[in-house]
């Protein structure tokens, strides 16, 4: 059944006159409100002093936070994405003399978080909502952190009653995707929203809609804790600290497995859901 007023709510917050309204309320309420114009600011914060990489360097951006990065006096700057160099990222690099280094691969793959390595300070900006697996990114993410997260996500309205809720947008109606259609704040295209779900565009779709409280719940179950968090109606920017082993299946060995076997049937615990 669908919820009459979550619908009118995230409805509303996709009118510009009522989004602004918005922002101002809970700027007056001491919330702290997001605005993607920051960005530069928190890496001019962190990354002085401190290696950085930024996870998915190119769409839109040309690996402009990377530059912002190596300005602000970082000490080594890489950049990761599934596409690219783009032909302005080359273009500036040549003309400034950068060191940026750019890498070419999934951030979520041991192999190139392994190119990657440890890393102070890393920032992922417009990437979880395009991963089909959220929790596995940020695990890799978690992996190669040793100081600060900068994240910054699309998401959608909190679900009051409904904590850690989310939405999987690949293969709702075409109706139902209309809900999440924000080209009326000036978004002018959601792969798998505005049309219908490409599996040949592979990242590019939209794949999930997590509400605030799910994406932090993500966070710390990933191993990181949300020192500081701007919000905004459809997206979230969070600062992170990296402090708990993230979370990790690890498969056994054959006789340690067949121990465990041993151990659940006398126990009489397996039983079929």
């Amino acid at each position: 059944m669908t919820c009459l007023p979550y619908t009118w709510k995230v409805r509303l917050l996709k009118i510009r006159w009522v989004n602004l309204l918005w922002r101002y309320w809970n700027n007056w309420r001491g919330v702290t409100v997001g605005d993607y114009k920051r960005l530069p600011e928190y890496i001019r914060m962190y990354a002085p002093g401190h290696s950085f990489v930024d996870i998915g360097c190119m769409w839109g951006v040309n690996g402009e936070y990377a530059f912002v990065a190596e300005q602000a006096g970082a000490t080594t700057v890489k950049g990761v994405d599934v596409f690219g160099p783009t032909p302005e990222f080359e273009a500036r690099k040549q003309a400034t003399g950068s060191s940026v280094e750019f890498i070419l691969g999934d951030a979520g793959q041991p192999a190139i978080q392994e190119r990657i390595g440890p890393t102070d300070v890393v920032f992922c900006a417009g990437v979880l909502y395009h991963h089909p697996s959220p929790f596995d990114l940020l695990v890799a993410l978690r992996q190669i952190c040793r100081q600060t997260l900068i994240l910054r996500t699309s998401t959608i309205p909190e679900i009051s009653g409904l904590p850690n809720a989310a939405v999987y947008f690949p293969l709702l109606s075409d109706r139902d995707r209309q809900l999440w259609n924000l080209q009326s704040l000036g978004l002018k295209q959601q792969v798998g929203i505005t049309t219908r779900f490409e599996p040949d565009q592979g990242y590019g779709n939209w794949f999930w809609g997590l509400t605030p409280s799910c994406l932090t719940a993500l966070l710390e179950t990933a191993g990181f804790r949300v020192d500081h968090r701007a919000t905004e109606a459809f997206v979230q920017t969070c600062i992170c600290t990296p402090v708990d082993t993230p979370f990790e299946h690890r498969l056994p060995d054959a006789n340690e497995a067949r121990r465990m076997a041993e151990s659940i049937s006398m126990a009489g615990i397996a039983q079929p859901a």
